[in-house]
């Protein structure tokens, strides 16, 4: 069963270009230049994912906002690096919450005779002192 998402390559260029609101000759343009890069299929023809049609509306927009095509393909080298950062980001988190659960009360940390924190391994105790002090306050005679 194929899974289908944003960036999952569907669209022919013409279809493509008719939801972009764009003529196919701007997107192959743009993929010339780097803005756009959709995939190939084996005849080389160009499909595009739903991800590139939103970002071709964007390159749309930022162009009626006055940036240039080089101001815009650097925006867009940006938010690309951020979202895979973003990504990676919740990689990570994911990995360490699951090393947390799989070693449970690996580093614990208790007090020592003096206040200080002391580490010791999961499942010790620290020996307590077992002495009694016996305290007689000092009489003149």
């Amino acid at each position: 069963m194929t899974t289908v998402d944003e960036n999952t390559p569907m669209f022919a260029i013409a279809v493509a270009a008719e939801l972009a609101g764009m003529h196919p000759q701007t997107l192959r343009q743009y993929d010339r230049l780097g803005l756009v890069s959709p995939t190939r299929t084996a005849g080389q023809s160009r499909r595009y994912s739903m991800r590139d049609v939103v970002q071709l509306r964007e390159i749309a927009r930022l162009s009626a906002e006055g940036l240039n095509l080089e101001g815009i393909r650097r925006i867009l080298e940006l938010e690309n690096e951020v979202q895979h950062l973003r990504s990676r980001v919740r990689e990570l988190e994911a990995a360490l919450a699951d090393e947390l659960l799989k070693s449970p009360g690996r580093r614990v940390f208790a007090a020592g005779a003096e206040g200080e924190v002391v580490s010791i391994k999961a499942g010790t105790r620290i020996q307590k002192s077992n002495q009694l002090v016996v305290w007689r306050p000092f009489r003149r005679s």
